[in-house]
């Protein structure tokens, strides 16, 4: 898929709302009921459901072959059948305590995500899609062109991975690593209830990131997901916008905010646009006024974050005193906003640097 392929895809119904049928194996991000019913199919009694769903989110198991509560018989011939885990190779450490993590998948693709300790919560950045199609000018992820998108496993899989590593409880998860949440709407929405529902997070506790695909925030508010919308924005106007993001050149911002606006009365809950300042491109004083008199009277918050520096763009980060004038603006202008410094920054785990690097002392196949 490139970024123009994005333009032409088909508008998804939103008249009904159905969980997507998603088969298993692959467990991990199955619910009790799916486990129940798939060790049903295995000549099982319904409680083994319950304590397959035990092991898998409780305890972190990994092969069938070690649930010491199932007969011996049972787990010899189930051994090989995939829980849906992957295998971390490598692991990168920051002076922050953010961790990021490649991840190799069954099918040997690479992908990241992040670990973000902090004061009584541990956040996971998670990734939605093995590269991404956007093809964003800022970010790393979309220089490297997209391969596909992730299954529900998948991503609930780097929630478990992180959990595992710090041995403490993940207590908040954003849907902002490497891929475009909403063009993988069936998984990531199959995930939030799987992270919902199996491993105990709040879905205020969710954020789904998206950069803007036409007709699915419509889509996704028809869902009544607790979640926090997060619209990657990052410009003011039109024409800023198709500068930076190519997608942006068939959804036109007022097309974009209108649907957004209708996410808000649909589900009740305010939208947060993200906003990467990016020096002497999109951040002068103008910029925040032009933003401020779009936003006026929405439900919203405004994140502004100061670029990340990637090897792959010249964009630069602007100074402290041109960050703190565009707060100015948009405060005096009664629009929500704060600025959010990322963490990570010297293990390239930050906010638009997530990347399938391979580090260069591992050999992935």
């Amino acid at each position: 898929m490139s970024a123009k392929s994005v333009s032409v895809l088909p508008s998804p119904k939103t008249s009904v709302v159905q969980q997507p049928n998603i088969s298993i194996p692959p467990l991990v991000g199955a619910s009790l009921e799916e486990l129940t019913g798939w060790v049903q199919q295995q000549g099982q009694p319904a409680y083994r459901g319950k304590q397959l769903h035990e092991w898998i989110y409780q305890k972190g198991v990994r092969s069938l072959s070690d649930i010491s509560v199932f007969s011996k018989q049972w787990r010899a011939e189930v051994a090989e059948i995939p829980i849906g885990r992957s295998n971390i190779h490598y692991r990168s450490v920051a002076s922050d305590g953010t961790v990021k993590y490649l991840l190799q998948l069954s099918d040997n693709q690479i992908i990241e995500c992040v670990g973000i300790p902090a004061e009584k919560r541990l956040t996971v950045c998670v990734s939605t899609q093995v590269g991404c199609p956007m093809a964003c000018d800022f970010c790393a992820t979309g220089k490297e062109g997209y391969k596909r998108n992730l299954g529900r496993h998948e991503i609930v899989d780097q929630v478990l991975t992180v959990q595992e590593d710090f041995q403490q409880r993940v207590s908040h998860v954003v849907f902002m690593g490497m891929g475009e949440p909403l063009l993988n709407t069936d998984h990531v929405i199959g995930s939030v209830k799987s992270l919902n529902q199996d491993v105990g997070i709040g879905q205020r506790n969710l954020t789904v990131s998206t950069v803007g695909i036409r007709d699915r925030i419509r889509h996704l508010a028809q869902h009544q997901l607790q979640v926090t919308l997060a619209v990657s924005l990052h410009a003011s106007n039109q024409a800023l916008r198709e500068q930076l993001i190519p997608s942006a050149r068939s959804y036109p911002i007022e097309d974009l905010l209108t649907e957004c606006r209708e996410y808000v009365k649909i589900t009740g809950r305010r939208v947060t646009f993200e906003y990467i300042l990016l020096a002497g491109v999109n951040d002068l004083p103008e910029h925040a006024l032009e933003l401020a008199q779009r936003l006026r009277g929405f439900q919203s918050h405004v994140n502004l974050i100061p670029y990340n520096p990637i090897t792959e763009a010249d964009y630069k980060r602007p100074n402290e005193n041109r960050i703190l004038a565009f707060v100015k603006v948009l405060k005096l202008q009664q629009i929500a906003v704060s600025v959010r410094y990322s963490r990570g920054l010297e293990a390239d785990a930050a906010c638009g640097q997530l990347r399938a690097k391979k580090n260069p002392d591992i050999n992935f196949p």
